[in-house]
This record gives C-alpha cells, structure tokens and sequence, in this order.
C-alpha cells in the first residue's frame, strides 16, 4: 500500500491547462473543530464543502496538494451507476435498496451540475457519454441493459446505437455498436476539484496541504497529529483512499491500488475533433481492461487505458497507449503526443463504494473502483448527512459487505496481477 506522504502535482495535461493552481498553507500548531476531514481530492472536498454549508466549523487536511492523486489525474468522465453491476448491489441490500442506490448514483450527477453553476466552476462540462462494444456479444448485453435499465430503473435516457449509427458519431471501425447516455458526460476533473476548494474555502472550512497526518488518535474526541501540530475534533472522516496506508486499522486491506494511464494529443483543430466524436461525448468501451476518452475543450484526444496490479507503468508509456488509440483511431497516424501520466485508483474486491463508520465519530468513504468523479459527491452529502443525525442513507451502503484483498501484503499483488492477465486473455479472445 502506498504511504501517505508528500507529493507535487505530477506533469499531466491537468496541470498544464490549468493555470494559477493556488498553493495552501501546511498546519502549524494545534487547532479545534467539529470536523476534521482526512484527504483533499473530491470525496474529501465534498464532506468539507457539505458539512461547511451546513454551519460545522471543518479542517481538511492533505498530506500532497489538492486533487494531486486520482481526483486530478483520472478520464473525467462522469457515469450513471457504479463501478459494479446492480445485481452485486441488489444481493447486498436488497431490491428496493438497490434502486434507492441507482437513484442516488443520478443525484450524484445533479450534485456535480449543481456545484458548477451555483459556485460558477469553469470546468469544461459537457453532457453525454456512451458505452461502445467491441464484439457483437457486448452490443447484445448493452441492448439488454437498456431493457432493464427502463423496467428496473424507469431510466429511459439510454439510446441505443447500432454500429452505423455509432459510427456517425464515432468515426472508428473498432465498434458493434453502443449505448448513449443522455445524462452522462465529462469534465476537467482538476479544475473542478479546485472549484470544489474555493467553494469550501468560502464557506468556512479551513484546507491544509502538504500536511501529511501521522497519528490518529480514537476517542470522545479524536486527535489527529501532524509533524507540526494537532487537530482536536468532534467528528472524523477518513477520504485519503489508497493514501490512507496503515494509518487506520483493517481500512487499507479492503482496498487495492490500481494504475491506470492517460495520454492527450497535441491540438487537433475543431474540425477534425468533430469528426472524430460528435457530438462531444466520452466514450468507454466494454472490455475489462477498457480504453476510454473523450474530446478536451481545445480539441485535443485524452485517450486514456491499460491497468497495472503491479504499481509499475506500461514501459515507454507514451508509445504503449499510442498504440491502443491508433486501435481504434488509425486515422491519428500523424498526430503528435504531448501529454503522458498515471495514477492509482482504489478497487474493491466486488467493485462496490466503501463507506461506513469506524466508530460513532469516526468516518470513511473509499473504495470508488473507478467511478469517482460523480459519486464521490454523493459519498460527501451521505456522510454529512449522518454527521448531522440523518444516517438512513449511509446505512444502506454500510450493508455492503466488504472482504479484504487475499494474499497479505506479500501475496495480494502477485495474485491479482495473474488475475488480470487471466482477463486481458478473455479480452483478447
């Protein structure tokens, strides 16, 4: 597991096209609040944010610079549902919980639209997003999909597209077809992170960087200790994710660090981005090592791929995911690569959000497996919720049961990377 410690913003097309990233200052001394937050990327803003507006006085520190890890690094898009299928869900919690659920993972995306125009965060937002397939086998699952979305769901913003129809909006010959989703879409995941700071800030809530936590301390009220001072709080909650480490007991083992990568292409001109994808929508495909991208505001390609159980990236990573896009963009020949990056997610072992309680006063939210840029919002209005004694929600995916990774620290690792390569196989195949 990785430690949490310091880190820069690494040299991403986020970063690039961002200017003016504001730099915070670290806790120095003591200081007191109702709630101390753990963690700066967008689970963690959004509990400060929620719990801000509602009057409680918040510190949120982060060990590295805000949304420096997967909130500001990560495909930007944003997606109905979760990371698993609803029938995990549904066997966990019940039928009736699970539609509760899928309702919720749309209030997540009307939480992110509506944080946009309320506190006016200029973030490259755009609706829409499909799910392409690859083999005729997967264009008949996601026709069946859309069947039961309707029946199951009453969602009825799917269309389907054949593969003509998918390819006059898509112009690749990779695809059977795909399924629209009208309410989807994408954004600048880092701008919208550091909206989601100034909103905070705004509304009272006290943000620290560069301050990693070394020692927490359980009790009446928890303590939390920093190399340069400590926070004396009524409630805590625990968002820093595969940077939690061992920092709390039993959290870390049901959660896994997954690589996973992203390139962008050098100004293609309005013109031929529209003719790539039109309207501007993110695309994800339906394999299990799945690629992924969308259209940036200055037309560019961010085309992101590939995974890593291992924690080491594809070698001559550039190359490697040029590689995967000219598979299904082979009319890109000619264009140059200008950004390259990577990152971790955190996985659970059924795909599930992890969110619950330690202790009364002790809070977390992990676990998102890839699907964090919109819920990660829900997770924050849930645990503020509860914070503020309405629990019924957050109960629901305390149900969820969660088992840690097999193999201990030794053994986990070696054990998923064969897994994966038993699915890049059945990808393959």
């Amino acid at each position: 597991m990785l430690k949490y410690q310091r880190q820069a913003h690494i040299d991403s097309y986020y970063v690039a096209s961002t200017p003016d990233i504001p730099t915070l200052p670290a806790l120095d001394g003591s200081a007191s609040c109702d709630v101390c937050v753990v963690g700066g990327g967008l689970a963690g803003l959004s509990v400060a944010l929620n719990l801000a507006e509602r009057g409680y006085s918040v510190i949120l520190l982060e060990g590295s610079r805000l949304a420096h890890a997967a909130s500001g690094r990560n495909g930007g898009q944003v997606i109905n549902g979760y990371a698993c299928d609803m029938d995990t869900l549904a066997g966990a919690v019940g039928e009736d919980a699970a539609r509760a659920m899928w309702d919720m993972s749309l209030e997540a995306i009307d939480i992110m639209e509506d944080r946009i125009a309320r506190h006016q965060i200029a973030c490259d937002w755009q609706r829409g997003h499909a799910l392409a397939a690859v083999k005729p086998a997967k264009f008949a699952e996601l026709a069946a999909w859309q069947d039961e979305a309707a029946k199951r769901f009453d969602y009825h913003h799917y269309t389907l597209w054949d593969k003509a129809e998918l390819r006059s909006h898509l112009d690749s010959p990779r695809y059977s077809g795909g399924l629209y989703d009208a309410r989807g879409g994408h954004i600048h995941p880092l701008k919208y992170a550091l909206g989601l700071a100034r909103a905070a800030q705004a509304a009272g809530a006290r943000l620290y960087e560069n301050t990693p936590v070394e020692r927490i301390e359980q009790g009446e009220r928890p303590r939390v200790h920093t190399a340069a001072g400590v926070v004396d709080c009524g409630q805590l909650v625990l968002a820093a994710n595969v940077s939690m480490g061992d920092l709390v007991a039993g959290l870390g083992r049901k959660i896994m660090p997954v690589g996973t990568y992203c390139i962008t292409t050098e100004p293609l001109g309005e013109a031929r981005a529209k003719a790539l994808i039109n309207p501007n929508f993110a695309v994800a495909d339906t394999q299990f090592v799945l690629d992924y991208y969308r259209l940036t505001a200055d037309h560019r390609l961010l085309f992101g791929g590939k995974v890593s159980y291992s924690g080491l990236p594809p070698p001559r990573l550039a190359e490697a995911m040029r590689s995967d896009m000219l598979r299904v963009f082979p009319q890109l020949a000619d264009v140059r690569i200008e950004h390259a990056w990577g990152g971790f997610v955190d996985i659970t072992m059924n795909r599930a959000p992890h969110w619950g309680r330690l202790t009364p006063n002790c809070y977390f939210c992990q676990g998102f497996s890839g699907h964090g840029v919109a819920i990660t919002g829900l997770a924050g209005r849930l645990v503020a919720e509860a914070i503020a004694g309405q629990n019924e929600r957050l109960d629901l995916f305390e149900k969820i049961s969660h088992l840690p990774f097999p193999g201990g620290k030794l053994l986990r690792t070696p054990s998923l990377v064969l897994g994966m390569a038993w699915y890049r196989m059945k990808d393959f195949l």
